[in-house]
């Protein structure tokens, strides 16, 4: 068995402030027996103001939450896994960062999200995270408390093959620490959340932003871990703070694979546009 903890948080506009949030909710999770601890997206700063945010935000060498998730992580023996965290890359772009710590205090993985949140919704709430974060290019499974661990960060959920490719190099706990808005996650979170874990026959944890936060946008909380055939075992039934534990068994992942072995069943295919063809006959025939 492996006891986890996923940290709902509703994050403030400074890193001071949520930096103290941080490291209660840690320190509870870690007392409750947890080996591994994940927080949700943007752990340290949610911010729409980019002049208020470039003006808090440091290089990783010098982030005051990677220095305290680094010494917390140590001090209480555990895996701590920031769901993410801005962090300056250059004067006008920030990277949207996931950090792993180990039990020693040693940075073991980063990971920047790949897929940006460019959206326009129906309530007018309108999304461009690429005008801030510059995305990465590379996906992350990592060994984490005897583990494999499959690192994303909220919309990634939205793009399956990125969780099947974990998947298929071994993940059996899959990830995505979220800040999914109040709209699209009343509609979407538990479905899409357990969605990957079926797919995938693996655990997905996924820690949550939740409320009205100080920059007035509103996210839909509801932490959630999953089970591999797709129950939710944990949830964080609404929007506020708190942290979520659960333990699981990764035999689970075997069983179910053995189950319903779809990765090692997947075939490949060549896509035919039926209509081409339809017209070529036609033209043929005539």
């Amino acid at each position: 068995m492996m006891r986890v903890a996923a940290i709902q948080m509703r994050s403030k506009g400074t890193i001071e402030a949520n930096c103290s949030d941080f490291e209660r909710f840690v320190r509870q999770a870690a007392a409750s027996g947890a080996e591994y601890v994940q927080t949700p997206e943007m752990t340290g700063i949610l911010q729409k103001s980019r002049r208020v945010l470039f003006a808090q935000i440091k290089p990783q060498k010098d982030d005051a939450l990677v220095k305290l998730g680094s010494s917390l992580a140590e001090e209480l023996g555990i895996w701590l896994h920031i769901g993410s965290h801005a962090i300056r890359v250059g004067e006008e772009k920030a990277a949207n960062r996931a950090f792993v710590f180990g039990p020693d205090g040693t940075l073991t993985n980063t990971y920047d999200k790949i897929h940006m949140f460019d959206v326009d919704l129906e309530n007018g709430e309108s999304w461009r995270e690429s005008k801030v974060y510059q995305p990465g290019n590379k996906a992350s499974v990592i060994d984490v408390a005897g583990a494999r661990c499959g690192i994303s960060i909220c919309y990634d959920i939205r793009f399956p093959n990125l969780y099947r490719q974990q998947a298929l190099a071994g993940a059996q706990i899959l990830t995505a620490p979220s800040s999914f808005t109040r709209q699209t996650g009343q509609a979407h979170w538990h479905i899409l959340m357990r969605s990957r874990a079926i797919e995938n026959g693996a655990f997905m944890i996924s820690a949550a932003q939740g409320g009205v936060h100080e920059d007035g946008r509103e996210t839909f909380g509801h932490s959630l871990i999953v089970n591999p055939w797709g129950d939710v075992i944990a949830e964080n039934e609404g929007e506020e703070p708190g942290v979520l534990i659960a333990d699981i068994d990764l035999e689970d992942v075997m069983k179910v694979r053995q189950r319903i072995p779809n990765l090692v069943n997947q075939r490949e295919f060549v896509l035919e546009d039926a209509s081409e063809r339809d017209n070529s006959r036609s033209e043929a025939a005539e």
